[in-house]
């Protein structure tokens, strides 16, 4: 393939932007440099910018459209393609799987025929462990309705239940991975094969940020034990490295090495990252399509920048103690996830565009044994934490622009496991989503009167992700970035918004 035009010394980026309904070339700001500073021949410069000139005329076609933020950052805040109600998500994943049928999905049958095997009728799947003609298993849950909405909540989360009139409760979500695996996967990015770009990234790569000096994107996990998949879960896929995901540390200090060390002046900083970046941009020049080079040098240039800015955001100390309390930062069960709650609070009201945050980080809510004892220590570290973020936000005026996510990658079977845990079931769980343009109060779509399968207003994930892009004013089959010559989209030209959890078309 061969080398990308250049426009006057500047490169065209490898994909394109979706600009007022029309694929429009983008500008590969991050690589911007005087051609004579930069290529060490005459027969080099017009090797690279012979091919080039004519694409001055397309610059003038597309006039301001083509050209980068000021500042050259590739997360220059754009207009989204829809209205928008939600102007950032945070996304709370229960990694694991967390139980439909013991939490959100009452179903008094179960308990009824519990002991028994499944009764004929039902479809029959292929379940991770195999356990799909095991007996089934009673929830030992007390179930109440709560809110003016009366939404069934079950004892496990008596503080989310609090917040019932914000929720939208969505009982009949679908996946297609099966194991954990391809099940997180697929949950982030749409497939339960890795390589594409998250859901995060899509929308980075959409509207930009509303802050250039924090990540745009920003992921934080309960532990140091490892996700699964990793960073895949967070990856920009085939589409430039700088969208993907910066994952801050665990603990007290999720921003090492933010403070400029002592003696150092910031004009040595500066002329420190400036050799730096000029090293690795001659570096990068015969690597045009190595993207992580391009998201090395950025992320030095972000770090910079942070250094004055991140500080402050990071500092919890900052909070009162009754919004500490309010958070369960007082409890050392609740603490940690409470910090990444507060800690997410803090970076949305920054500008910074998607936080997504992993509770029970390796598969901690997987409960195929025991799940008495599994699901009430994951509620005991999280519930609190949880209904805290929501009143915090409505309380601050940010909810109406935070789109809430809350669920995991699939739910749990009715049928039992080792006598006392319940498989994977990919066939129907719940996930509720608030704030952001959602109607509160509501409980949508059901699953079959033992909690098996999604039978009424069945969504996917693509259905749940076109949601959330809907939701930031983006149009799933719409957004697009080109890749092998080919227009990829977010939930790869399927799945569709389901407007009716706005309460209202947003057109």
């Amino acid at each position: 393939m061969s080398a990308p035009p250049m426009v006057l010394g500047i490169s065209l980026a490898r994909g394109v932007w979706h600009t007022e309904g029309t694929l429009i070339p983008s500008v590969r700001a991050d690589t911007m440099w005087p051609l004579v500073d930069s290529v060490s021949s005459r027969r080099q410069a017009l090797l690279h910018g012979g091919a080039g000139f004519g694409a001055v005329a397309l610059a003038g076609m597309f006039g301001n459209r083509l050209l980068p933020a000021a500042d050259g950052s590739p997360f220059e805040a754009r207009q989204p393609q829809l209205p928008a109600r939600a102007k950032s998500v945070i996304f709370l994943f229960m990694e694991g799987g967390p139980s439909q049928i013991d939490t959100f999905d009452p179903k008094p049958k179960l308990n009824e025929l519990a002991g028994q095997p499944l009764p004929p009728g039902y479809k029959r799947v292929i379940t991770a462990m195999g356990e799909i003609n095991s007996p089934l298993l009673g929830s030992k849950r007390t179930w109440k309705q709560h809110g003016e909405a009366g939404t069934w909540v079950s004892d496990w989360l008596p503080h989310t239940a609090e917040c019932v009139d914000d929720l939208a409760v969505i009982r009949s979500c679908w996946t297609n991975g099966i194991n954990h695996s391809g099940g997180v996967c697929q949950m982030n990015t749409g497939t339960p094969i890795g390589g594409r770009p998250s859901l995060g990234s899509w929308v980075t790569y959409g509207l930009g940020t509303e802050n250039q000096n924090l990540p745009s994107f920003v992921v934080l996990t309960d532990s140091n034990t490892p996700t699964v998949n990793g960073p895949r879960n967070w990856s920009a896929g085939f589409m430039p490295a700088v969208y993907q995901g910066t994952k801050l540390e665990f603990g007290e200090e999720p921003i090492r090495f933010l403070q400029t060390p002592k003696g150092i002046s910031e004009a040595t900083q500066r002329a420190k990252l400036d050799l730096l970046n000029q090293m690795n941009r001659e570096h990068a020049l015969s690597r045009e399509f190595q993207t992580e080079l391009d998201a090395r040098i950025g992320s030095y240039e972000l770090a910079f920048r942070m250094q004055a800015h991140a500080p402050g955001v990071v500092n919890l100390a900052e909070e009162t103690a009754e919004t500490q309390q309010l958070y369960g930062l007082n409890n050392k069960t609740s603490e940690t996830f409470g910090r990444m709650c507060l800690l997410s609070r803090r970076l949305v009201e920054r500008g910074v565009r998607f936080v997504q945050l992993y509770h029970g980080a390796g598969s901690k809510w997987d409960a195929h044994a025991g799940i008495e004892k599994n699901h009430s220590e994951r509620f005991a570290e999280s519930d609190k934490c949880v209904a805290g973020l929501l009143k915090d936000l409505k309380r601050r005026g940010l909810l109406d622009s935070t789109l809430v996510i809350w669920g995991g990658e699939f739910g749990r079977t009715p049928m039992s496991e080792k006598g006392d845990g319940r498989d994977h079931n990919p066939t129907g769980f719940t996930m509720w989503m608030a704030g952001g343009g959602v109607k509160g109060g509501q409980t949508i779509g059901s699953t079959d009167d033992l909690g098996f399968h999604a039978v009424e207003n069945r969504l996917h994930v693509h259905d749940l992700h076109a949601t959330v892009l809907y939701l930031m004013g983006l149009d799933n089959m719409q957004l697009t970035y080109m890749h092998k010559g080919r227009p990829e989209r977010p939930t790869q030209n399927e799945g569709a918004a389901y407007k009716l959890i706005t309460g209202r078309d947003l057109g």
